[in-house]
């Protein structure tokens, strides 16, 4: 694991490398980033890394597209995912265009079921007061956890 320190000299190296440009802003790691690798920010324009993707091989091309945001943002370029410049220097300098799926945490589903016994299968729990069955009208009833492996 990486500190926040060699994290900012990395991203000012890629940055210098690859772009020709110094990176004067902060570089930080995010925990609670879960399915993308960066992000950055338009106010302050500092960078936003998950941090359970710096082991993968493709935190460089993480780091080139949080880059390419942020260089094209300064520049008064079209920085979006959808403008022409971001997807032209994005290609230039070998930047990912999206970040690599990490193993998916265990997801929990639970089962209810109606009076007239119809399933429901659901990712979040809900009290069963508040809700009748959308088939019949019935209650539902909270039958338990169902093993998603």
């Amino acid at each position: 694991m990486i500190t926040q320190q060699q994290l900012q000299l990395y991203v000012t190296q890629v940055s210098n490398q690859y772009f020709n440009r110094p990176f004067h802003h902060v570089a930080r790691f995010n925990k609670r980033l879960k399915t993308t690798g960066g992000r950055y920010l338009l106010r302050t324009h500092d960078l936003e890394f998950n941090p359970k993707m710096i082991d993968l091989p493709e935190f460089e091309g993480i780091v080139k597209h949080e880059l390419v945001h942020y260089h094209l943002h300064l520049q008064h370029k079209g920085f979006q995912h959808k403008d022409a410049t971001f997807k032209q220097l994005l290609i230039e300098v070998g930047g990912s265009r999206y970040a690599p799926r990490l193993a998916q945490a265990q997801r929990h589903l639970w089962h209810y079921q109606c009076e007239n016994k119809h399933q429901i299968m659901r990712q979040r729990r809900f009290l069963e007061n508040n809700y009748r069955c959308g088939q019949c009208g019935a209650k539902i009833f909270f039958v338990g956890e169902v093993d998603n492996r």
